[in-house]
């Protein structure tokens, strides 16, 4: 992703260089870890990426191919890019770091042989298989390819002399059910033939190795666990008992339908998910960056601590089209992070808002992250009614950030920015006018209820389109516009970056299909919110009997109990994992259980999103706040907890729209509504000031604890909790203000 280009508020900052940003990038976002590559390997995937691309545009703006032919498709270019595009992890260093990654590399090639070895006595027996040793052969060398061998190469930036098999073998498991659609989905429906179950063996295999070159071994590791337990249920204690199933079983509900694999999740990222990335990629390339990076200077370049403020809303305009808080944070952060540290903020705490801001774009409207189309899809509601409800949620978070800002620059004594860096609006819109063409259109067509593949569509086009304006209004002499035209050198170049940063996406897309398939089939969704349902009334039954002032309900305990292990489960789910993999698991698993304990769906479901983006600024993995360390030269744990503590906005706002769904516009009732506006807002306040210990003057530590506390409890909707919170707070903070006026040095 390309960074904004500098203005008038940045010269003279030495923003970081292209090659530091993307080193950054490649340590802490897996998703954009690409090889250089040279040579005809390059040329090869150049082409690779931009028939994917160019398939694509074309589909959404003339007609989709038939549901699974389109996904097989997909998926079948995705997987074998991966392996071109994405080296070998690193070979670990140090005994215990080598010794784990050993063991989870033959775990993973015993599994592998396993499934394998398991279909080819099955078969070999009934006489439907000859040569089942070839087939064990191929398995087992894709097995060992996984191991952390160094001869094997392929590590660095260098094709490695497996890779390019590799490529052939995880796009044949999909072009195979492609080629012969008709034998497979027709013909032998219900009943498949040896070769279909030995390729669905190899698709499971190589979506599994896939998503490991491409994320690392934890969400694989996942979906191995979640295979053992459907073939090995008979043998699990307890409630998690069910009868198992045979390999042949798995496969078959795994590789041939839409319930595993090629289910939901592939389908939104071969459907919406990969045209706003590329959307995202050639409107970075025409100078949107820049145009998000001016309006934000003026929005919020003037006032106290007003670099900070301008990377809040940069950051959050960026972020809707970028989709990569990590991306987002380093690409902005370039040019932010420099900018507030000359201005006086310390490099941990420019860091920290980089990364808190960034996060933000997932789950700002209009365009949101992917996990939105999926969201709207599971759900099935229009987008744009998913766009109006996460209004209010966004709003909060970025009040949260703001207003920790505002007081950190009052505390340090930090002035804003002066007027004469700041650009005028009328100068900044006339030469950029152009650039907003293609984001209103989709916007438009997204609320007049347009599919967004087909929006996206005319996006793309439009910004193809409005690049060409500045030349030719400069050839008629007509104005002076600003933003790089997208010839058709450029527009390869967005087309192969757009499919390279949709790749690793599309592989875990894979691998969540397999790990929603085998909980479908082996009901461990239910059994997983059933427990969390018992759990949280196991304890709520015991906080109230010890409950001395008898005010806790039975219910609502057990409700709270409900979402803390969920918002658990979902911190715990996103360390390492992206945003959209983590919320479809979640939401597939946890959401049943806050559904039986009365919580709205569309709450539940805005819920889980919400805390699977906060995962990205939660230490001990938090990597968007350790990139941004990474530019600001701070320490990246520090960094990572001073994120979570600038987050806690967004942390508390799903707990406020699941005590009121009014936020969210679910049985709306103005007065509740608003209500929930106003201690809403005095929550943010009192938690912000008791972060930042400052507010007109120093918060002392008693203040600070009185504020959390009363902060916390106005979350929970009840009229007279709301009235005691914002009494309190009104009171410690009007002290506060007042102590101020009076040291306050009178004027002359």
């Amino acid at each position: 992703m390309t960074a904004p280009h500098a203005n008038a508020l940045t010269q003279g900052i030495e923003a970081v260089s292209e090659e530091k940003q993307a080193e950054l990038i490649r340590q802490y976002d897996a998703e954009s870890n690409f090889r250089r590559l040279a040579g005809p390997v390059a040329l090869l995937v150049t082409l690779l990426c931009v028939v994917l691309s160019t398939f694509h545009v074309y589909t959404a703006g003339f007609g989709l191919l038939v549901e699974i032919k389109h996904r097989t498709f997909h998926l079948a270019m995705v997987l074998g890019l991966v392996f071109l595009v994405f080296p070998r992890a690193p070979a670990p260093v140090g005994l215990a770091p080598q010794l784990r990654g050993w063991l989870m590399s033959l775990c993973f090639a015993a599994f592998y042989l396993y499934l394998a070895w398991d279909l080819v006595s099955r078969f070999s027996e009934s006489g439907e298989l000859r040569h089942g040793w070839a087939y064990l052969l191929l398995v087992g060398c894709i097995a060992a390819s996984g191991l952390p061998l160094p001869w094997w190469r392929g590590q660095g930036h260098r094709l490695g002399w497996l890779d390019a098999p590799l490529a052939l073998a995880a796009a044949g498991v999909s072009a195979y059910l492609l080629l012969f659609f008709d034998q497979v989905f027709v013909a032998r429906v219900g009943s498949p033939i040896a070769q279909d179950y030995l390729m669905g063996v190899l698709a499971i295999v190589m979506v599994m190795e896939a998503t490991r070159r491409a994320m690392g071994p934890m969400l694989p590791a996942i979906g191995m666990a979640c295979l053992l337990y459907a073939l090995f249920g008979r043998y699990m204690p307890g409630v998690l008992a069910h009868r198992g199933y045979s390999v042949v079983r798995v496969v078959n509900h795994i590789y041939v339908g839409t319930e595993g694999i090629y289910g939901i999740a592939v389908g939104v990222v071969a459907t919406y998910v990969f045209h706003f990335v590329l959307f995202g990629v050639l409107a970075q390339m025409t100078g949107l960056g820049k145009l998000f990076m001016d309006l934000a200077t003026i929005a919020a370049g003037r006032y106290s601590g007003g670099p900070a403020k301008v990377c809040v809303v940069s950051s959050g305009l960026f972020g809707m089209i970028s989709g990569s808080p990590v991306a987002n944070a380093v690409t902005t952060g370039a040019l932010t992070i420099p900018m507030m540290k000359k201005y006086g903020f310390s490099a941990r705490f420019a860091g920290a808002i980089e990364a808190s801001a960034s996060c933000g774009g997932q789950v700002t409207p209009p365009v949101m992250g992917a996990s939105a189309f999926v969201m709207a899809e599971m759900l099935n509601i229009p987008y744009k009614e998913l766009a109006v409800v996460a209004i209010v949620p966004a709003l909060f978070h970025y009040l949260a950030c703001l207003t920790m800002v505002h007081l950190e620059a009052k505390r340090l004594g930090l002035q804003g920015v002066d007027p004469g860096l700041i650009p005028k609006i009328g100068y900044v819109v006339r030469r950029g006018w152009h650039l907003f063409i293609p984001l209103i259109a989709l916007v438009t067509l997204l609320l007049l209820d347009f599919t967004p593949f087909l929006a996206a569509f005319w996006g793309i086009v439009l910004t193809v389109l409005c690049s060409w304006i500045p030349p030719l209004t400069r050839k008629l002499g007509v104005g002076e516009l600003e933003g790089q035209t997208l010839t058709p050198r450029l527009l390869v170049k967005g087309f192969e970056e757009g499919a390279k940063n949709a790749l690793a996406i599309g592989a875990v897309c894979g691998c969540v299909g397999l790990i929603l398939g085998t909980l479908t089939l082996s009901g461990l969704g239910f059994k997983f919110s059933g427990a969390v349902v018992d759990l949280s009334a196991d304890l709520a039954h015991w906080l109230v009997s010890i409950d001395f002032t008898g005010q806790l309900n039975e219910h609502g305990t057990q409700v709270f109990a409900g979402l803390l292990f969920v918002a658990i489960a979902c911190i715990l789910m996103g360390t390492g994992i992206p945003t959209t993999p983590t919320y479809i698991i979640l939401a597939s698993i946890a959401a049943p259980a806050l559904l039986k304990l009365g919580v709205p769906l569309l709450a539940t479901h805005f819920f889980v999103f919400y805390y699977g983006v906060l995962a990205d600024v939660t230490p001990p993995v938090a990597m968007a706040a350790y990139a941004a360390a990474g530019i600001a030269g701070s320490e990246p744990m520090r960094t990572g907890l001073t994120a979570f503590r600038l987050s806690m906005g967004k942390a508390l706002v799903p707990f406020m729209f699941v005590y009121t769904p009014s936020l969210l516009f679910i049985g709306f009732d103005a007065v509740q509504f608003t209500t929930a506006i106003i201690s809403g807002v005095v929550c943010v306040v009192a938690l912000s000031a008791a972060y930042i210990g400052h507010f007109s003057a120093p918060v002392k530590p008693l203040a600070k604890v009185v504020l959390t506390v009363t902060g916390l409890m106005l979350v929970v909707n009840d009229w007279r909790l709301d009235l005691i919170g914002i009494t309190v707070v009104g009171a410690v903070l009007g002290h506060n203000v007042w102590h101020a006026r009076r040291v306050a040095p009178s004027p002359a």
